[in-house]
Order: structure tokens, then C-alpha cells, then sequence
């Protein structure tokens, strides 16, 4: 069985940085990509970062200049800098594989001075 975990989560003030972490456990293959969604109370998940095997990433404007995903294998990486009160959600990690998506439980990351 597939198990996506995230760690690195926290409270944190405006302009401070975080480090997230997703591992997956149980899977004999190499996902195609890796990825974070954030999901803000009464929204919608939406994806912020992917990063995919051959390391190609794209990130969305509004973290642009601020958030880095990288990879090692089956373990994505979130870095986030210059954090901001709007960055305030849940997040989670996706793996993508043969058609099928794979979900982390997720990581409650809040900036608030």
C-alpha cells in the first residue's frame, strides 16, 4: 500500500520561511510527478508546485521567487520563503503514477504574527 507522509508544517510570521517534506512509503515505482496543493478553509485544493522524474518544475504565479519544489526519488520537497498571511492552509502532497494520484494527509501551515 502507497503512503504519501508530510512533515515540516507549523507557525511561522510574515516573511519567515518553512521547509516541507513528503515521503512515500510502499511503492515499487518511481513516480511520474510530485506535487503540493494547498488547501485555504472554503477553498478549493489547488496546485502550487510539481516537479516531475526528470526534474522538470513549474510553480504558480503566486509563488514564483518564493517557493522551490525539488526532488529526491520518491521524496518531494517544499521550501518556502517570504511567507505570507495568504500562504495560511493545509498542504498536501501528490504523487502521480500509471494514471492514478496518490495523497498525502496533509501539513496545516500558518503564518501570523
Amino acid at each position: 500500500q502507497v503512503q504519501l507522509v508530510e512533515s515540516g508544517g507549523g507557525l511561522v510570521q510574515p516573511g519567515g520561511s518553512l521547509r516541507l517534506s513528503c515521503t512515500a512509503s510502499g511503492s515499487i515505482f518511481l513516480f511520474y510527478s510530485m506535487g503540493w496543493y494547498p488547501q485555504a478553509p472554503g477553498k478549493q485544493r489547488e496546485r502550487v508546485a510539481v516537479i516531475t522524474r526528470d526534474s522538470d518544475t513549474n510553480c504558480a504565479d503566486s509563488v514564483k521567487g518564493r517557493f522551490t519544489i525539488s526532488r529526491a526519488a520518491n521524496t518531494v520537497y517544499l521550501q518556502m520563503n517570504s511567507l505570507k498571511p495568504e500562504d495560511t492552509a493545509v498542504y498536501f502532497c501528490n504523487g502521480a503514477y500509471g494514471g492514478r494520484d496518490f495523497w498525502g494527509q496533509g501539513t496545516q501551515v500558518t503564518v501570523s504574527s
